[in-house]
């Protein structure tokens, strides 16, 4: 099965020029319908009002943290418990990591990263492309 390069993503992250570069960088990838949302609240009412094939969400935000959104996601019956989730954050801690795959995150980006990193980690939640 082949990538869906036209599905809808959604990227959060309440640093705005890390929304722009992370919409670029998904942009060289093929993905165009990108949506954003500036912290978890913000996405959580975005998913309620449209269907998403991948999140790629901040961790580190106010009010509500990616992580947050994520366990909100997740408690969701459908259609986001099974919706590809990805988390970025500055922080590598072992227990932020643990602590994101409890929640049930499918990968993990610690910052910065580039277009490379991004592809090989969508493709491990996606599927090449």
């Amino acid at each position: 099965m082949s990538v869906d390069k036209n599905m809808n993503v959604l990227i959060v992250d309440d640093y705005t020029t890390m929304l722009r570069i992370i919409k670029n960088l998904l942009k060289q990838l093929g993905f165009n319908n990108v949506d954003e949302a500036t912290d978890g609240s913000m996405a959580l009412e975005k998913v309620k009002k449209k269907s998403y094939g991948l999140i790629i969400s901040d961790w580190n935000m106010e009010p509500m943290t990616g992580l947050d959104f994520l366990k909100h996601v997740r408690a969701a019956n459908e259609p986001y418990k099974n919706t590809p989730f990805i988390m970025i954050t500055a922080e590598s801690k072992t227990e932020n990591v643990i602590a994101a795959k409890q929640a049930g995150v499918n990968n993990y980006i610690v910052k910065p990263f580039n277009a490379e990193t991004l592809k090989s980690k969508i493709a491990t939640v996606l599927g090449d492309f």
